[in-house]
């Protein structure tokens, strides 16, 4: 099967309709992501099947829960969940945010080369970023357990915003340290086309000080 088909069926599967327009440029981001990691090794995945499963279709399956039209990926790497969720939501008001320079410039590049107007790069630490607007979103993939996802996130949020962290087995453990300060909306299991691995979504609310 190749990526395209792949891809095809993989949104069906996770009963999504993007436009053939938005399908290419995933693909061109996974051309672009396979030829940039040659030097900078941003993921190890290297099969494009598994591109596709591991990184696209896994990016893609939270679109169901996502709420709200200004979104920050927290800690982007090579722009996952990020990247993908610019191009299938072109709407959408996007940063990517990540400290390391390298791939920074792979950011840097893949938003140019893809078009995605809506989409900005950030190279900063995410507790010492301030932004000049705050967000709907926040989101990470692998980043960090989520007691420190909260931490080093909350400033980020508008009041009443989600804090949404990707994982693989449900974190009880992880969601047993938050504080009371953290109310837990709920975790999502997310089932991805061609991927065999639990997959969670923690969808969690910082709270003000009068909430807590």
């Amino acid at each position: 099967m190749n990526a395209e088909v792949q891809l095809s069926e993989g949104l069906a599967g996770l009963g999504l309709t993007l436009s053939s327009e938005a399908q290419t440029r995933l693909l061109q981001y996974l051309a672009l992501l396979s030829k940039w990691n040659r030097i900078y090794n941003l993921t190890a995945i290297r099969e494009t099947s598994r591109l596709v499963s591991h990184h696209l279709l896994d990016s893609l399956a939270v679109l169901p829960h996502i709420e709200g039209t200004w979104i920050v990926d927290v800690g982007s790497g090579a722009g996952l969940p990020g990247i993908p969720l610019a191009v299938a939501r072109p709407e959408w008001n996007v940063v990517l945010v990540d400290s390391n320079h390298k791939k920074g410039a792979f950011l840097r590049q893949a938003v140019l080369e893809l078009g995605l107007q809506g989409t900005q790069v950030v190279t900063d630490r995410a507790e010492q970023w301030r932004p000049v607007r705050l967000f709907d979103v926040v989101i990470s993939r692998a980043f960090s357990d989520l007691p420190g996802f909260v931490e080093t996130a909350r400033h980020l949020c508008l009041p009443g915003a989600m804090l949404a962290a990707m994982k693989g087995v449900h974190p009880d453990e992880e969601l047993a340290q938050l504080g009371s300060d953290t109310r837990v909306r709920k975790v999502v299991a997310l089932h991805v086309p061609g991927l065999r691995a639990a997959r969670h979504l923690v969808l969690l609310e910082p709270l003000r000080a009068a909430e807590a």
